[in-house]
């Protein structure tokens, strides 16, 4: 069974909830505890520590959804949280994901996203603990490890650090906004970063939008992920929204000459997801890496501005749901032979 706790305010929320998963809770699947706010929530996580997962809404009273997510993180790491907020508080919401948030769903509740949503979180829990389970019972630790080593591993903090490292199939993308460089060389840093956040704002909502995550923020461009059914095809549609709503935007007041615009690259297949850095100086970033990263960061660099570049193997998977045109062979970096490379249109 499956211990939920849902921090909300609003009361009703607590009827709809019990409602729409009576079955599960009858056949002992879920097990349901409510808060009104962050800091009930984290006195009940206290109290049930067999607590496996949060829902959080992030405006509440005495502790908002933010604040818990924070504090989570330091009283129970293996608990995964869900942020709920209303679809157009972006800024909140890219926060929550920052700060450790596993997924959000909008305002008012979708049940059926509501319902998904719960399911992949408690199947990524299950595999977790799974993984804890396996560390802590391989007695071949014993004879390689320090006694001092074996001791940490007991303490919380080591499920913390723990992440799992796999192979998926993934589809990645990097935006990088044209010309933004040159602006950092004559503006104040004030309007420099301002400006940026703006443009980082509206293409995240994107990304969001076609339940991609972002990976990181370089520089002045954007990394995304997008995993599950159909992620190449989501990944696509994110570019075309991306470039869609920054062309879209005005030129900046006092900024003279400068049109935003994005150049894209995009990859698909198989890549190493994992938890890389110096741990000794607890600087570790999950992330992922391999040659369909790296081809998609190169064919981005190869983009003009308003191009999104796909490979032929990417092309191939979607060239009757999007309109696409050679863009012929080019040589990438670290490629022995020129690729094959299509433009996506519409």
């Amino acid at each position: 069974m499956t211990k939920i706790l849902v921090a909300d305010d609003e009361t009703d929320l607590e009827t709809l909830i019990k409602q729409k998963f009576r079955r599960q809770i009858r056949e002992h699947q879920y097990e349901f505890v409510f808060a009104l706010n962050g800091r009930e929530a984290l006195e009940k996580i206290h109290d049930q520590p067999d607590i496996d997962m949060v829902f959080s809404d992030i405006n509440m009273p005495e502790m908002d959804g933010l604040t818990l997510l924070e504090k989570l993180q330091q009283q129970s790491p293996i608990i995964k949280a869900v942020i709920v907020s209303a679809y157009g508080d972006m800024e909140n919401i890219r926060m929550a994901m920052n700060r450790g948030a596993f997924d959000f769903i909008t305002k008012p509740v979708n049940f059926t996203d509501l319902e998904l949503t719960l399911k992949k979180t408690i199947n990524h829990i299950t595999e977790l603990k799974k993984t804890l389970q396996a560390i802590k019972e391989n007695n071949i630790l014993k004879m390689y490890v320090d006694e001092s080593v074996l001791k940490f591993m007991e303490k919380k903090e080591f499920e913390q650090s723990l992440t799992i490292n796999e192979n998926i199939i993934a589809t990645v993308i990097f935006i990088d906004i044209c010309g933004f460089t040159s602006i950092t060389e004559t503006e104040k840093p004030d309007v420099v970063i301002s400006l940026l956040n703006n443009y980082f704002d509206v293409i995240v909502k994107e990304i969001i939008t076609q339940k991609g995550y972002v990976d990181k923020f370089i520089g002045d461009a954007v990394m995304a992920v997008f995993q599950g059914e159909y992620h190449l095809d989501r990944a696509i549609e994110a570019s075309l929204g991306v470039r869609t709503v920054i062309q879209n935007m005005p030129s900046e007041k006092g900024i003279a000459g400068f049109m935003p615009k994005v150049s894209i690259g995009l990859n698909s297949g198989e890549m190493i997801s994992g938890n890389i850095g110096a741990a000794g100086l607890r600087r570790l970033d999950y992330t992922v890496i391999g040659d369909v990263v790296n081809t998609a960061q190169r064919l981005q660099g190869k983009a003009e501005p308003g191009q999104i570049l796909i490979s032929e193997n990417a092309y191939n998977t979607i060239k009757e749901s999007f309109t696409c045109a050679p863009v012929g062979k080019l040589s990438l970096k670290h490629k022995k032979e020129a690729m094959e490379v299509f433009e996506v249109l519409n």
